[in-house]
């Protein structure tokens, strides 16, 4: 039997849910498709878990530094993983079940429970029922990299989903991958108290960022006994006495690294190969990432790819963005495109980095005449008193028009302060919006202005 609807959606990602939500309060009727649970990725074993799992490792880091801050504590202080991993479940199946009840509260719509498979343009079958819309939109997702490294499928290995059903504390948990998720990770369990090494193949830590961020974001993490191996050109693995050696043929160091445990964190790729979408002549890219235009849309008229799968960002917020803009344009007669977006996003370890724009190396590629800021942490007043002074801030604005070109914003709370200049940057305003507005004294962003009134040229 085949159901026809008006639109199927595909994934309960961020971008799923909302752009449900819109469809049926439109009057359409939706097939809401999902094969595991609702939430996707960041409310499952991304964002939220993650950042709670954070927040856990800065209140034991916090803890052990109490003589800082003048304060005594009588007796030990542990971390007890099973609370830990307990508290993190506790949120995320509020989380979970918060998505659950919105989507199967609205009207019009119906959730199948299955792996969803094109069996044509405009036709899905799942779990064994067909379904046919005009309208489809892919939000699948994607899942960790793992590599065809030698001895690989001969050990135990963990990823980001599966770190989060652990509940003991790994004696040295060896990281492979020296991005955004693993040094997460890192510094997480190095202050839950497990011994933690980082093994990167390339020459520095976050390769995508500017070489003063990378070497600034190593050094955080080795002050915290975080070893960090770069270079490791030949990587394996293999079990030896109960532990995992991992080779890394690095420049310095031991060629081999003998852990208890080792998880990768080697990259991301797109939930695609098992979709059928050849079936449906849906074009992907050589890495797996569905092909869409400015607007979302895929070359099949009626198909749209939002979210990680697009390859188009592969942030909650971006995937939230692709479902403002599909919205805006199939409802709103809005035409709203990715290309207008400024890319930003954080590196979530402690203190964060917040970026927005243009890195300082892209500043110069591009050949045009630029202003640069940069000031240490220690130079802030409020990260002083609170103990937090490592890090700095970076800005870079055109010569010419004034306009703020990005920003590095390395440091206590840099995650959120960097906002202040994204939306000057949204409103493309001048960078003297900024620097001759008054803030409050005493915070982070008071010494934004200063920054800025502190520009030179960028060599």
């Amino acid at each position: 039997m085949t159901h026809r609807v008006d639109a199927i959606i595909i994934g309960s990602g961020q971008a799923g849910p909302a752009l449900a939500g819109r469809l049926t309060g439109a009057g359409m009727s939706v097939a809401f498709i999902e094969r595991e649970h609702f939430g996707g990725t960041c409310v499952n074993d991304g964002c939220i878990p993650t950042k709670t799992l954070v927040a856990s490792a800065q209140a034991a880091f916090v803890a052990q530094r109490h003589e800082d801050f003048g304060v005594t504590i009588g007796g030990s202080i542990g971390v007890d993983m099973r609370a830990v991993k307990a508290r993190k479940d506790a949120i995320v199946a509020a989380s979970v079940n918060g998505v659950a009840n919105w989507v199967k509260g609205m009207p019009g719509l119906r959730v199948f429970w299955g792996h969803a498979r094109f069996t044509g343009p405009h036709s899905v079958v799942v779990s064994g029922e067909e379904l046919e819309a005009d309208r489809i939109f892919i939000n699948v997702g994607g899942r960790p990299v793992v590599p065809d490294w030698p001895g690989l499928k001969d050990v135990t290995y963990l990823t980001n989903t599966s770190m989060m059903e652990v509940d003991f504390l790994p004696e040295h948990l060896v990281i492979v991958g020296g991005s955004y998720i693993g040094l997460e990770f890192a510094q997480m369990y190095r202050r839950f108290g497990s011994q933690v090494t980082v093994v990167e193949m390339g020459p520095r830590l976050i390769a995508r960022e500017d070489d003063d961020v990378s070497q600034a974001v190593q050094d955080i993490l080795v002050r915290e006994g975080i070893e960090v191996r770069l270079n490791a050109m030949c990587i394996g693995a293999n079990r030896r006495d109960g532990h995992v050696a991992v080779s890394a043929d690095c420049v310095e160091g031991a060629p081999v690294i003998l852990g208890s445990h080792m998880l990768l964190a080697v990259g991301r790729q797109p939930n695609t190969d098992d979709l059928g979408l050849g079936v449906a002549g849906i074009a992907c890219d050589q890495r797996g990432f569905i092909q869409v235009d400015d607007q979302l849309r895929t070359n099949v008229p009626g198909v749209w790819a939002l979210g990680d799968v697009n390859g188009r960002g592969a942030f909650t917020h971006t995937s939230w963005n692709d479902y403002e803009i599909v919205a805006a344009n199939l409802l709103d007669n809005d035409p709203r495109r990715v290309t207008d977006r400024i890319p930003t996003y954080a590196l979530f370890i402690d203190p964060p980095l917040g970026r927005a724009g243009m890195s300082e190396r892209e500043v110069r590629a591009s050949g045009r005449a630029a202003l640069i800021g940069k000031m240490p942490m220690s130079r802030v007043g409020r990260a002083r008193e609170r103990g937090e002074t490592l890090g700095f801030m970076k800005v870079l604005v055109d010569a010419q028009t004034s306009a703020i070109l990005g920003a590095a914003l390395l440091g206590l709370n840099g995650d959120e302060i960097v906002h202040s200049m994204l939306d000057v940057m949204y409103a493309k305003a001048p960078y003297r919006v900024i620097s001759r507005a008054v803030h409050i004294h005493p915070t982070v962003t008071e010494l934004i202005p200063t920054l800025l009134q502190d520009l030179r040229p960028l060599s």
